[in-house]
């Protein structure tokens, strides 16, 4: 590992596994291209990954940094595709608004790679690691964000 670089956690929805799995692909490409570590974990869907991450947030405030060390950021991966009901725009939007909800009240990095897509095949088409590679985007997302967040601390 790079001296410096971020520790971050993959939160990925299963519930559209091949689609997860291209999406993690490109977001462990990316953070091992900067010399970057990661813990890669998985929830049912995409409504489930904001509660992931606070629960991981959560875990960190009460376990010694001797212990674990805290996550520098959070990739958020997943998958939701229109049906023929209003479901696809309840999850969409809770799941994408309570990463939002996130960042601002914890003030934690969060790289968003929430796939909103009409079709399986629209969706492995931005998955892709060789076309839309939305997992790499969301991974770099992250690591920029700490990047900023870590040039707001005064030099020690």
């Amino acid at each position: 590992m790079k001296e410096n670089a971020p520790y971050l956690l993959i939160i990925e929805s299963r519930f559209y596994k091949d689609v997860s799995d291209e999406l993690v692909r490109g977001a462990i490409a990316e953070i091992e291209s900067i010399g970057g570590t990661y813990h890669r974990v998985s929830v049912p869907g995409v409504f489930e990954i904001p509660a992931g991450i606070r629960l991981a947030v959560r875990s960190m405030e009460l376990v010694s940094a001797a212990v674990h060390k805290r996550f520098d950021g959070y990739v958020a991966l997943g998958c939701v595709i229109r049906g023929e009901t209003d479901h696809y725009e309840h999850v969409a939007r809770e799941g994408l608004r309570g990463l939002n909800d996130l960042a601002m009240q914890y003030s934690i990095a969060v790289g968003m790679g929430i796939l909103t897509c009409n079709t399986k095949e629209q969706a492995l088409e931005r998955a892709s690691v060789e076309k839309g590679n939305v997992g790499g985007r969301a991974a770099r997302t992250a690591v920029e964000m700490v990047d900023f967040k870590r040039s707001l601390l005064p030099d020690r």
